[in-house]
């Protein structure tokens, strides 16, 4: 039990015991630095069921405690706020129970516990992933593993959009332009191979364009009649028709680019339990579309058209079969949802990973699904982020100016090398050490300067001032890390045993304080989906850690108990580290 557990009943039997009163609740907060205690109570809530001076009623609760409860040692009140010394055994007791929990803060899902199902990733099969995939599936694996931590069975899944006229823009570039190249005889990742000829179709589109409009031609129809444009909507005419040919390279082509996915994917240190594909899900949905009219949630117009009506809801009219009969985004995002519940029966709730854009839609989604009667629809989140930009300006993939993941993750650990070099850390490293550590620290460095902003914000990265040894950075804390692991190495004595009748001073006190925190701070990060929380609870227990290593002795201390103490300390904070930032998808290096 942590102490606010304890002290809230333990207030609560004061009140009754001192003022034969019943308190309903009681509010904590931290002690200001500048009073002696370890943890406040705010005295003036309680004056609607205790009548009185708050000075006064915070003495007597003061005594009550000190007499009463053998976790509190003394007390002081000032201006109605009471605080509370609570005893060195009491953080002592604690930490013992804490060090032996190997995965101390991470919860185990109950018995029947309902699953929650996160989607991120979601690409287009025209083109490789790039920066703004990054950020999504970074954020959503991390959602994803601190629901895990939190204890709720988690799946993670995507939806590819593998069908629609992006991908036969590509497929009929390299039908013109390819001459049979593939990625084995190129030695091109397949997803860029295919990327390259989405750019080759949008140069050979605005070449048309620039002829049409030469020749007397209006440019918005120009653009409408380009040749190969017409081409490009012919060929997704015969993919929705099954033609053979055009169907055999679209799995062809489809395929290049899921084999450069999945390098990107174990590259970048993420996973899925399943796959989703917009080619099998764009027909689903229409069958609930003919429910819902008969329900009422949806009308149809005059043309045939079925619109569902949220105006009363403070939204619009949103189409969701067009009048003759194919279904439209909305549509098939119906039917997904629904989907996902019938594979997995024990969903509660799901997760959606999707760029701020798309807010809107999300509103309208959620309120349909809830209309037509489905309970998990009471548990749908958007996970709404910004956008990522570099220094050098914005992204546009069909003039083929994207920051490529792979090119980005290479770069980082390019960068990690050229720092660590010129700070002379890695000396006495082989080369292959070296490369490995370059490859954790360069992720490490990405991956937290991504993870520490909160998600509806816009970041602006910049990859050298992610890989920086001092401040709120990943290699900051890789590096703190791997301090601690260098002090276990030289610890040549057993602390294997917890220290008992121990005075603690304020450093150590207060990295227990830490510490005791993490538990808290998962459940906080799985209720508002912020891997942010995650990632600034470790810099400020690095910070702590850091503050304890400079003013105190920790292998040099002369009192044995003092020594172990320490040690023990140093490595629940190691601990600690390691498995923050495995909910953040982010390695630890063992020496630095």
């Amino acid at each position: 039990m942590n102490i606010q557990d304890i002290l809230t009943s333990e207030v609560k039997k004061a009140v009754s015991t001192i003022f034969n009163a019943a308190l309903p609740t009681v509010e904590f907060q931290a002690t200001r630095k500048e009073f002696e205690g370890d943890i406040t109570v705010v005295v003036f809530p309680m004056l609607r069921v205790v009548k009185g001076n708050p000075q006064v009623i915070g003495e007597q609760i003061g005594n009550y405690l000190v007499e009463n409860v053998k976790e509190i040692s003394a007390f002081n009140v000032v201006k109605g706020f009471l605080n509370l010394v609570i005893s060195d055994a009491f953080y002592l007791d604690f930490f013992n129970e804490m060090y032996t929990n190997v995965t101390f803060g991470y919860v185990t899902p109950q018995e029947n516990e309902k699953s929650i199902l996160v989607e991120y990733s979601s690409p287009n099969t025209n083109k490789p992933l790039h920066l703004g995939h990054i950020r999504n599936n970074l954020l959503g694996y991390a959602v994803a593993e601190i629901l895990k931590a939190a204890g709720k069975p988690v799946y993670k899944t995507q939806i590819i959009n593998d069908r629609g006229i992006h991908i036969c823009k590509s497929m009929l570039a390299w039908q013109k332009f390819g001459n049979g190249e593939t990625p084995e005889s190129t030695g091109l990742k397949g997803d860029k191979l295919v990327g390259n000829y989405y750019v080759a179709f949008d140069k050979a589109y605005k070449k048309e364009i620039e002829e049409l409009v030469a020749q007397g031609v209006d440019k918005k129809e120009a653009e409408k009649q380009a040749p190969i444009l017409l081409e490009a909507q012919e060929m997704l005419r015969k993919w929705e028709a099954g033609d053979k040919e055009v169907v055999s390279l679209w799995k062809t082509m489809n395929q290049w680019v899921y084999d450069g996915f999945e390098v990107t994917y174990k590259n970048l240190g993420v996973n899925f339990d399943n796959y989703y594909y917009e080619s099998n899900t764009y027909l689903l949905g229409k069958d609930v579309v003919a429910q819902g009219l008969e329900k009422g949630v949806f009308y149809k117009k005059e043309d045939g058209s079925v619109w569902c009506d949220l105006t009363e809801d403070g939204l619009d009219e949103k189409l969701v079969l067009r009048a003759d009969g194919t279904a439209v985004y909305m549509t098939q995002d119906i039917g997904t949802a629904i989907q996902r519940v019938k594979d997995h029966p024990d969903i509660g709730g799901m997760v959606y990973t999707v760029g701020n854009e798309q807010d809107y839609h999300f509103k309208v989604l959620f309120l349909i699904l809830k209309k037509l009667g489905f309970d998990w629809a009471q548990h749908l989140f958007h996970l709404s982020y910004g956008m990522v930009d570099l220094p050098s300006g914005k992204m546009k993939s069909r003039e083929g100016t994207v920051v490529d993941a792979d090119d980005l993750i290479e770069d980082m650990a390019a960068t990690a090398k050229e720092i660590s070099e010129d700070l002379g850390k890695l000396d006495g490293y082989t080369n292959d050490e070296k490369a490995g550590l370059y490859q954790t620290i360069g992720l490490g460095a990405l991956k937290y300067y991504i993870l520490k902003v909160d998600p509806k914000k816009r970041i602006l990265f910049d990859p050298k001032e992610s890989i920086d040894f001092q401040g709120n950075t990943g290699p900051f804390i890789q590096y703190t890390y791997a301090r601690i692991q260098s002090i276990l190495r030289k610890a040549d004595f057993d602390y294997a045993n917890p220290v008992a009748d121990y005075t603690l001073n304020d450093k150590e006190k207060e990295l227990i304080k830490q510490l005791q925190l993490f538990p808290e701070v998962i459940q906080n990060a799985a209720a508002n989906y912020s891997p942010a929380l995650i990632a600034n609870y470790t810099y400020d227990l690095v910070k702590e850690f850091n503050s304890f290593y400079q003013n105190v002795s920790i292998l040099g201390a002369e009192d044995e108990q003092e020594k172990i103490c320490r040690v023990r300390l140093s490595k629940k904070v190691g601990d600690t580290i390691a498995l923050a930032f495995n909910l953040l998808g982010i390695q630890v290096p063992e020496r630095m």
